[in-house]
Formats: C-alpha cells, sequence, structure tokens
C-alpha cells in the first residue's frame, strides 16, 4: 500500500487527538456499548476514545491498536495510571488485523479510512473479526465541506493544501461522503448512515483548534511535507500558520467541521 499519514504524531497533533471522547466523537456509537461486549479500536492514537469505551463496556475486554509503537506504548501507560484495567494497546496494521476472526462485538475507526489508499480492503479485514451480527462502526472526516469564518485566505491555502497532500500520501481528505459505498463495496449489505458535525467558536475551543493547526503547519511533517512534494512553497506554508492564528485571535471565528458514520452489520 502506497500511503503516509498526512498528519504525523508530532506532539500538536497528539494533542488534538486527545481532546476526542466517545461523547464528543463517537456519539452515533454509544447505544452499540453494552456491558461485557469485547470491542476492537482501529487507529486508536493517544486512546482517549479508546478508554472510554472501556469504561463503558467494562468488563468486556478492549483493544485499541495504532500504527505507531510510541503511541501505543504512551496510551497504555495512561490506562494504567488511570486504573483502567480491560483495555490494551497494541501495534498494528489495519490491513492484516493480529486477531483471529469473529473476535469482537463491535470495530470502531475514527478518522481512520480516509488516510488509507485502500480502506475497502480495511473494512473487509475488520469484518473479519467481527462476530456475526456484530457491528463495523466508522467516522470520518469530510474537509472539503468544512467552513469557517473569517473568510481568510490564508486558510483557504490551507484547505488546498491539505487536499492536495492527503491525496498525494494515498488518502481521501472527504472520506466521510464515501463511508457508505466503501461498506457495500466491502460486502456489508446492512449499513446504516448517518452525519455529525464538530463545531469550535468559543475562545477555548479556537485555541485549541486553531493553535494547533499554526503549530502544526510549521512545527510538524505537515508543512515540510507539503513543500517537498511541490503543492505549497515555505511561504505558503506560514501563511498558513499567520491565518490560524488570526482566527484564533478573532472573537467571530467560527469554524464547522461535517463527519459521515456509518454502522455496519456484519
Amino acid at each position: 500500500m502506497m500511503e503516509r499519514y498526512t498528519l504525523g504524531h508530532h506532539p500538536s497533533v497528539l494533542r488534538t487527538h486527545s481532546w476526542r471522547t466517545a461523547e464528543n466523537s463517537a456519539a452515533y456509537l454509544l447505544p452499540y456499548l453494552v456491558e461485557g461486549c469485547r470491542v476492537l479500536d482501529v487507529g486508536s492514537g493517544p486512546g482517549t476514545i479508546t478508554t472510554d469505551i472501556a469504561e463503558r463496556v467494562f468488563p468486556g475486554d478492549v483493544f485499541g491498536l495504532d500504527a505507531s509503537v510510541s503511541v501505543t506504548e504512551q496510551a497504555n501507560a495512561r490506562a494504567v495510571q488511570a486504573g483502567i484495567g480491560n483495555v490494551t494497546f497494541v501495534a498494528g496494521d489495519a490491513y492484516s488485523l493480529p486477531f483471529p476472526d469473529d473476535s469482537f462485538d463491535v470495530v470502531h475507526a475514527h478518522q481512520v479510512l480516509q488516510h488509507l489508499a485502500d480502506p475497502v480492503a480495511a473494512l473487509r479485514e475488520m469484518r473479519r473479526v467481527t462476530k456475526p451480527g456484530g457491528i463495523v462502526a466508522a467516522r470520518d472526516v469530510i474537509y472539503g465541506s468544512a467552513s469557517w469564518y473569517p473568510l481568510l485566505p490564508g486558510l483557504d491555502e490551507w484547505m488546498r493544501i491539505y487536499q492536495g497532500l492527503a491525496r498525494h500520501n494515498g488518502g481521501e481528505p472527504n472520506g466521510g461522503r464515501f463511508l457508505k459505498a466503501w461498506a457495500l463495496e466491502a460486502g456489508f449489505s446492512e449499513v446504516n448512515a448517518g452525519a455529525s458535525i464538530w463545531c469550535f467558536s468559543e475562545r477555548e475551543e479556537r485555541e485549541w483548534w486553531g493553535g494547533a493547526w499554526a503549530e502544526r503547519a510549521v512545527a510538524s511533517n505537515w508543512g515540510p511535507d507539503a513543500v517537498a512534494s511541490g503543492i505549497a512553497t515555505e511561504t505558503q506554508v506560514a501563511a498558513v500558520a499567520a491565518a490560524w492564528t488570526e482566527w484564533v485571535e478573532t472573537n467571530a471565528g467560527w469554524y464547522g467541521m461535517p463527519h459521515g458514520e456509518i454502522i455496519a452489520r456484519a
């Protein structure tokens, strides 16, 4: 698979990922998280959604899987520190999950399929490890439908660069709109699709989202990769960082980020 994770694992990325909880990022899944069920969270990152799930399904076993060994080690350490004993984080590949067939009641992936060169193959693999009658749940952003105020040219440039770099890296930055189609192609016959939105406007929210992107643009792999691939210049990347900083400081600042969601029955 020719793909590269566009965002990387810079602290500015992991910091924003650590904001995510089951309530703010997987509300559509909550009715299916029943006591004692066994869950796999694919692409678990820092594990904040995963540990929320573990607390909801206790004493059911929960596994979080991520491609980064260091990220899974950190997630395991945080779970131990928090006293959550029914969750384990392992390093692995979404295309070759290290679990037997029919292992889980629920398999979940948040903001994962958009980064994969073959999301249909990953969904087939998630289906393989799901028990008959169990569910595969996925949620992904639709970057091209995001909207913001004020209408800063630097944010238009951010969107252009993000879309170009994500596709250069083998992904589909508007993955949320494809989820149902991907699931049907993967062989699921029962797929319920929906949508939800993140919205950031209050000062704390602007600092969290815009501040992180101002840092990501110049400090993570995102900016250098965009320059190296010919998608942007250093001047354009700097303009993106400046625009996000301006957005943070704008009291009327608003940002809406829509997502597609699916519940697919195995």
